[in-house]
């Protein structure tokens, strides 16, 4: 699919950047669909969401891209989860042993905090991270709800980037407060789920060590 999405934009005319935001007049009352449903289906496709989301920036503006990137998030977080879910989970669960046992113990007790904090961390792709959830025992409404809370703020901060390239000096840039905020959140969440990990590390072990 990768080589396939490389190919393509070697052989598809791509319009000049001042062009973009004409493309969602062009599509009409389907443009929101179009936006989340391709969006979705990039990020399923391991394309990183940054780009994904500088490209509805572009097209749609900061604020709605933003908010389109997000819908596509969402989305994008439910097919992965379902089709890590579909063909992985039962291989996994059925060869588990030790630590990776303790680990998936881990994530099927995971809070929103929890799911948020392995968003935020550098480990993977948004899309190989969905696939990575679906073939553990998390639960899916706390995973949805960190996914999405995870990827807010870099949503509007790409969104008012990606605006920037098509109409400079059009864009609001308190559009990209948002994500000056969810750094400082991010660092807290980790710092906190850090602490919280250590410790209950230290409440369950052997007297004595």
């Amino acid at each position: 699919m990768l080589a396939g999405f490389g190919l393509l934009l070697l052989v598809v005319p791509l319009p000049a950047p001042g062009e973009l935001p004409s493309l969602a007049e062009r599509l009409g009352p389907v443009a929101p669909v179009a936006a989340i449903a391709g969006g979705a289906l990039l990020l399923v496709a391991l394309v990183p969401r940054t780009f994904v989301t500088l490209a509805t920036g572009a097209v749609f503006g900061p604020l709605t891209g933003a908010l389109y990137a997000l819908g596509a998030a969402l989305l994008a977080a439910v097919l992965g989860f379902a089709i890590g879910r579909l063909l992985g989970r039962e291989f996994v669960a059925e060869r588990v042993r030790g630590r990776l046992a303790r680990l998936d113990r881990w994530f099927a007790r995971q809070s929103v905090l929890g799911v948020m904090t392995v968003r935020l961390l550098p480990i993977a792709g948004f899309g190989l991270v969905s696939y990575g959830y679906g073939t553990t025992a998390a639960r899916v409404l706390p995973y949805l709800v960190g996914s999405v809370l995870a990827s807010a703020p870099t949503a509007f901060g790409y969104a008012a980037v990606g605006a920037s390239v098509t109409t400079p000096g059009g864009v609001d840039w308190y559009a990209a407060a948002p994500a000056a905020l969810g750094l400082v959140a991010s660092a807290v969440l980790v710092a906190r789920w850090w602490r919280a990990e250590r410790g209950r590390a230290a409440d369950t072990s052997p007297p004595g060590r």
